[in-house]
């Protein structure tokens, strides 16, 4: 069970700004900072999120404290994930003054999300972060590679990613961030943020966008990078037919056709019209390929090796 925190427990405009004061604290562009200001925002991101009282929630870039509030009140545990050493110096203490029942459920780890590979406690079984722009997502990618035992997600990102981290086959913004996002989950947007919100307000518009992990991981006997190699290639070229685009990384562009022959896709399709299974098909084949290749050469060297050290026939 959760306790009750005080009513002025989140922080509002006031808190945020003399917060900052106090540390010295200006928001900074290199790392994509823009603070929450508003209690009513975090809330709702949180309901968005459908945190509820058994999760170990993991948060990203929680700067001043503002949704990591927010996500006390009803998880059972939050992790937070900060890289600035002022921000994470401060964060305890914050919530220790403002949340003090809540405060033995909260960690920090200061450090680089694109450098985690363990967090403290129980596995996480939820990622709520309002995510630098500039990074979003490859730490969001890297969270969801590395701590499979997340089943939701909820990120606030710039309005143009969430679009295109949301887009379906076909989509004029569909790419590489949405067929990986989709490996991963079942991926939607959860809403629009206004920039008033926030503080300094962004010169961009934010988007909510929820991933659900896949109920079943995708049928593929490719690897993860194996698959994303393919991802990457394709979309590399992307006005070019998949059989240009992915001469390269088969080794010609009749490799490259026979691949996606294989697979049943068209050689004169591209990159933005496949979902994520056929891009598995196609790392499929060329996996399958490169393997035969590979069972042939050593078959060759044992053979080679055997001959040369046969005796020769005596007179």
């Amino acid at each position: 069970m959760t306790s009750s925190p005080t009513p002025d427990a989140l922080l509002g405009p006031a808190d945020v700004r003399e917060l900052a004061d106090v540390l010295g604290v200006r928001p900074t562009k290199q790392r994509g900072q823009n603070f929450v200001i508003d209690a009513n925002t975090v809330r709702r991101i949180v309901r968005t999120a459908d945190v509820r009282p058994d999760d170990v929630v993991v948060e990203v870039g929680p700067g001043l404290g503002s949704l990591t509030l927010a996500l006390l009140e009803v998880a059972d545990r939050v992790t937070a994930v900060e890289i600035d050493d002022v921000l994470a110096a401060a964060l305890p203490a914050t919530i220790a003054a403002r949340m003090p029942t809540r405060a033995d459920r909260f960690a920090l780890v200061h450090s680089d999300a694109m450098e985690v590979a363990e967090l403290p406690g129980p596995a996480p079984t939820a990622l709520v972060a309002n995510l630098p722009y500039n990074v979003a997502v490859p730490v969001l990618l890297h969270m969801l590679e590395t701590f499979p035992s997340i089943e939701r997600t909820l990120v606030m990102v710039q309005k143009e990613v969430a679009d295109r981290l949301a887009a379906g086959p076909g989509s004029r913004v569909y790419g590489v961030p949405s067929v990986k996002a989709n490996w991963y989950a079942e991926v939607k947007r959860a809403g629009a943020i206004g920039r008033n919100v926030f503080w300094p307000a962004p010169n961009v518009d934010s988007g909510l966008v929820s991933l659900v992990k896949r109920a079943e991981p995708i049928k593929t006997t490719a690897s993860r990078s194996e698959v994303f190699a393919v991802v990457d290639a394709a979309f590399a070229q992307r006005r070019k037919t998949l059989r240009a685009a992915l001469a390269g990384w088969a080794g010609s562009a009749p490799a490259a056709e026979a691949a996606l022959v294989a697979a049943g896709v068209s050689p004169q399709a591209r990159g933005e019209s496949l979902t994520v299974e056929e891009f598995a098909r196609i790392a499929e084949h060329r996996v399958s390929e490169n393997r035969v290749s590979e069972n042939r050469a050593s078959e060759n060297r044992v053979s080679e090796n055997t001959a040369d050290t046969e005796e020769p026939n005596r007179p």
